[in-house]
């Protein structure tokens, strides 16, 4: 495999650091990457000898397990570390953390963090890369990745005059603002549904049509993603009765219907059955969910290898 790279950052903070080209670069190398995955060996020595740190301060499955699965693909060492296992515990300060950080000389850190900004902050004050992996309800810029390779290789690369339905909690979504924001950009026309109550502040600035009536929102779709309720982010009074919040937002067979035929259903995850979307649902082939955790790994592979190759050097296995 060869590639030259041409990503021109030292971090990936935010999709808005993309552009059209710059997306695509990623998606070719994560089909070049998403190859290897499905061979019987699945590692390649492309990034041997650099080092990636694991550094979430919020729980996660998928991303902190594909980021780890990513860099050992790569042959990257990995470590992992959570603020129950760090000094942010003893109320260390994010700063002093990282700074211990890069004093070990790490090649990337990749961070989640329950403060909006908190990437940024890092990237701005060390020479190591960062990677954004979830901030607050700001953004989830590697999440809009894998969403763009599901799509792209579901829509064989056709983003033109696709729609898409983004359903649920849209306010503390941080994988809605950077789907949003990427696949805008990519050509896709976005479309939202919610409660009232949980939409965010200035959704009329946003480059999307929000609908009043899911039966509505669901006309012509040819992707719905549901999202789900984070209880953990709410504050009370937001929710009546999450019963009624199911039978009014839950994405059932029934309602699925009323979108064009073969109408892809996405999910970034964790699933709440019977109340983002039903069993039949999450289980049936229209579901992508479990190819967005593949492309996970492989998109995940791209970004770490165009990091740390971004002086435009030529890699080859």
């Amino acid at each position: 495999m060869e590639n030259t790279c041409i990503w021109p950052h030292k971090d990936y903070i935010d999709v808005n650091q993309l552009t059209p080209e710059l997306a695509n670069y990623l998606m070719d190398l994560a089909e070049q990457f998403r190859q290897v995955n499905n061979r019987q060996v699945k590692k390649v020595p492309t990034l041997r000898g650099r080092s990636v740190v694991l550094f979430f301060s919020e729980d996660s499955t998928r991303t902190r397990t594909s980021f780890d699965m990513a860099g050992k693909r790569l042959s990257c060492d990995t470590f992992a570390l959570g603020k129950s296992g760090s000094s942010l515990n003893k109320g260390e300060s994010l700063k002093d953390t990282a700074l211990t950080l890069q004093a070990m000389n790490p090649d990337v850190i990749v961070i989640r963090h329950s403060s909006s900004g908190a990437p940024k902050f890092l990237a701005d004050r060390l020479g190591c890369s960062i990677i954004n992996a979830g901030d607050g309800w700001h953004g989830h810029p590697t999440q809009a990745l894998l969403d763009l390779f599901t799509l792209r290789r579901r829509w064989n690369g056709e983003f033109k005059d696709k729609e898409l339905l983004i359903v649920g909690d849209i306010a503390h979504s941080r994988v809605a603002r950077s789907n949003v924001d990427l696949l805008t950009m990519m050509g896709v026309k976005v479309h939202i549904f919610g409660p009232s109550t949980l939409m965010p502040a200035g959704v009329e600035t946003w480059p999307v049509t929000v609908h009043k009536k899911f039966k509505e929102a669901l006309e012509g779709k040819d992707a719905i993603m549901c999202l789900r309720l984070q209880q953990e982010r709410m504050r009370g009074g937001l929710l009546p009765d999450l019963s009624e919040y199911s039978n009014t937002f839950c994405l059932t067979p029934e309602l699925l219907r009323l979108a064009k035929p073969g109408c892809l259903v996405m999910h970034p995850g964790p699933i709440m059955r019977g109340m983002d979307l039903s069993a039949e649902i999450a289980d049936s082939v229209e579901s992508t969910i479990l190819e967005q955790v593949n492309a996970g790994v492989a998109t995940r592979m791209a970004l770490l290898m165009a990091l740390c190759t971004r002086n435009g050097q030529e890699i080859s296995e």
